[in-house]
C-alpha cells in the first residue's frame, strides 16, 4: 500500500481560504502551557528528563514540542518536516476546524501506511495570534514557521495580520535565544511588512545568506504547502524574511 493511500481527500473538508483572527471561536484554551489538556496524539518513546527541563511541566508532551508551523493550513510542511527531524515534536495550529480535521486524518493515514513514521507531528485548533503563550512555555521554542499568511490587504485590516510588532514580542518570548522564524509570501507588499516588522524588532536579526543556503528547512517553505507549490505551478514569486531571536542589548 502507498504512503498516500489513507490521506484524506481535501474536497471533504472545504472551509474558506482564511478566518478573522480577531472574532471570537468557540474551543478550549488552556490557562497556561502546563493546563493544556487536548487529543495530542504524539507517538513517541523518546528518553527525556522532564525533571531536569522543565521542573514546572506536567508531563504534557506539549513540554516537547520544538517546532510550530502557525496557521499550517493542510499539513504539508508538518508532513515533510516529519523525516528530517524524527526526534523532534512539531505541531501544527490551525484556526478553521475542519482544516484541523483533514490534518490530523492525514497524519493518521500516513502513520498507518509508514509504521513507525510520522510520529512526531500532530495539530491543534486554536488562534495563535490570541493565545500563544497559553501553550508554550518561555524560551521553548526552536522553530517558528509562518508560512502564507493570509495578508490582509486593506489598511484597517493590517492588524489582523499574524507578524506584527506586538506579536513578535509574544514570539520572542516562547522561542528559544538562537531560534528561528521563518515566513515566506507570494505577496511582495506583505513581505516587505514581515521583513521590516521582524528588522525593525530588537529581538530578532536576519539569518546570514550562507547559512540560509545550507538550511535543508528553507527549500520547504516554497515547495511544501499547498499554496507555495500553486503559486510554482503559476510562475510567481516568493518573497522570505528569515530571522533569529536575540537577546536584547539592554540585558
Amino acid at each position: 500500500m502507498s504512503a498516500t493511500a489513507r490521506v484524506p481527500r481535501k474536497r471533504f473538508y472545504r472551509a474558506r481560504a482564511h478566518s478573522n483572527p480577531l472574532s471570537d471561536s468557540h474551543f478550549p484554551v488552556p490557562i497556561r502551557p502546563s493546563d493544556v489538556d487536548f487529543d495530542f496524539d504524539f507517538d513517541f518513546d523518546f528518553d527525556f528528563d522532564f525533571a531536569s527541563h522543565y521542573p514546572q511541566s506536567s508531563g504534557n508532551p506539549m513540554d516537547l514540542v520544538r517546532f510550530a508551523d502557525v496557521g499550517c493550513g493542510f499539513g504539508g510542511l508538518l508532513v515533510a518536516l516529519s523525516p528530517l527531524f524524527p526526534d523532534t515534536l512539531i505541531v501544527g495550529m490551525e484556526l478553521r476546524d475542519k482544516v484541523t480535521e483533514h490534518v490530523k486524518h492525514r497524519i493518521h493515514g500516513l502513520r498507518a501506511t509508514n509504521p513507525g513514521h510520522y510520529n512526531n507531528i500532530s495539530v491543534v485548533r486554536t488562534n495563535s495570534m490570541k493565545y500563544i503563550p497559553n501553550y508554550f512555555h518561555k524560551a521553548q521554542l526552536s522553530k517558528m514557521f509562518f508560512l502564507f499568511p493570509d495578508p490582509h490587504f486593506k489598511e484597517k485590516n493590517h492588524r489582523r495580520r499574524v507578524i506584527s510588532p506586538h506579536l513578535l514580542d509574544e514570539y520572542a518570548y516562547v522561542m528559544q535565544l538562537g531560534g528561528i522564524i521563518y515566513t515566506v509570501t507570494d505577496v511582495e507588499e506583505l513581505g516587505d511588512w514581515m521583513k521590516s516588522c521582524l528588522q525593525n524588532h530588537p529581538l530578532f536579526e536576519p539569518v546570514g545568506e550562507d547559512e540560509i543556503t545550507t538550511d535543508p528547512v528553507v527549500k520547504l517553505l516554497t515547495s511544501a504547502t499547498e499554496e507555495g507549490q500553486k503559486v510554482a505551478r503559476n510562475g510567481g514569486q516568493t518573497f522570505m524574511a528569515i530571522y533569529r531571536h536575540v537577546a536584547s542589548k539592554e540585558d
